[in-house]
């Protein structure tokens, strides 16, 4: 990684490739600190066509850090439904509250500040810090990672080795590096890909180690995934007149912030009318008669696959405890909720049933 030839030549044509592009990228070209970091905090985990409409959207119903901070969290969590991941919604609220609460509105630049707030790692913090404020910072996403590993043909490197070659680079165009670490994250997205890499149309091509070595495929030593497990479980839609029984899922937990219907893990289908009951009446207080199966509904996370079994139910009696965690709610009102992806078809069925 100290070749300087290779570095000078690395950084002349990724800045030469990313001034000849036009990507469709959230917030590109922008120079307002808040919506780039709206974009970055959506883009983690999540490919930019599907960050897209979300961004637009997103900026349509909360313009400023000042008009997602006063917002309520069922509202910004009701903007972010379907893009997964919840917990970046939660923590991107908090911190629109904290930059007014504590840095008077103004997103901070300086990289430690920025990694106080929650949900900014060194990832987001580098890219904030180098895209909105100019700062040779590194912003080390996998992508990003596995570009340089193949640059430099590093088969199993440290995160201080790639931190080092990072700003190796950025030292070269230190009045660049918005430009050079977002050209990184492009080419890393578009070409050099984990499998089948596009090795003649990449801009790094001449100086590549890992190319000019033939090892391209081996950099960096792919990681075994472990497999996703199989889950099971039961979720009781329970009625009381014409309203639905809907529970919070907790903060920071999976779906976190989203509402729901009570459900139960189960083994075995046929235990899941008792199940529900049972869980239903120790855990909220309510008894129930559960009916017909209404959906099966199976749903892949990005540690399990879950197979959900959503079943009518009857209230009988009793009143559940904690009201902020909990609501019966007309079915008309569902669509204004956030829900988890799994239930939109049932809450599109429910809903078209009432109408018609």
């Amino acid at each position: 990684m100290s070749d300087p030839e290779i570095h000078h030549r690395a950084v002349e044509s990724l800045l030469e490739w990313f001034d000849s592009r036009n990507r469709d990228v959230p917030s590109r070209g922008s120079e307002d600190p808040y919506a780039i970091l709206v974009a970055e905090i959506m883009a983690q985990q999540t490919r930019i066509a599907t960050v897209r409409p979300y961004f637009r959207k997103f900026l349509e119903l909360f313009p400023t850090v000042e008009a997602l901070a006063d917002a309520e969290i069922d509202q910004v969590l009701k903007a972010w439904e379907g893009l997964g991941y919840y917990a970046r919604a939660e923590n991107l609220h908090k911190t629109a509250e904290l930059v007014v609460s504590r840095h008077q509105g103004s997103i901070p630049s300086d990289v430690e500040a920025l990694r106080a707030l929650p949900g900014i790692g060194p990832y987001t913090a580098g890219a904030l810090a180098s895209i909105a404020f100019g700062q040779p910072e590194p912003a080390l996403d996998g992508n990003t990672r596995r570009v340089l590993a193949r640059l430099f043909d590093l088969e199993k490197p440290k995160a201080r080795d790639l931190e080092n070659a990072a700003r190796e680079l950025l030292a070269i165009s230190p009045h660049h590096p918005g430009a050079l670490n977002q050209a990184l994250m492009d080419v890393g997205s578009t070409i050099c890909l984990p499998r089948h890499p596009s090795c003649e149309q990449c801009p790094l091509n001449d100086p590549c180690l890992a190319r000019a070595r033939n090892t391209v495929a081996d950099r960096p030593a792919p990681k075994p995934l472990p497999p996703k497990p199989d889950r099971h479980a039961a979720a009781a839609v329970i009625r009381k007149d014409e309203l639905l029984f809907l529970w919070k899922r907790p903060s920071g937990g999976l779906l976190g912030g989203l509402w729901d219907f009570p459900h139960v893990a189960i083994e075995n289908p046929k235990e899941a009318a008792a199940a529900l009951e049972a869980t239903i009446k120790s855990e909220w207080g309510l008894s129930i008669s559960v009916g017909k199966k209404l959906q099966s509904v199976r749903h892949v996370f990005s540690h399990f696959r879950l197979q959900l079994e959503l079943h009518e139910a009857r209230w009988e009696g009793g009143a559940p405890q904690h009201e902020d965690l909990w609501q019966w709610a007309r079915i008309e009102d569902l669509p204004n909720l956030a829900f988890p992806v799994a239930q939109h078809p049932l809450i599109s069925d429910l809903v078209g049933t009432r109408r018609s």
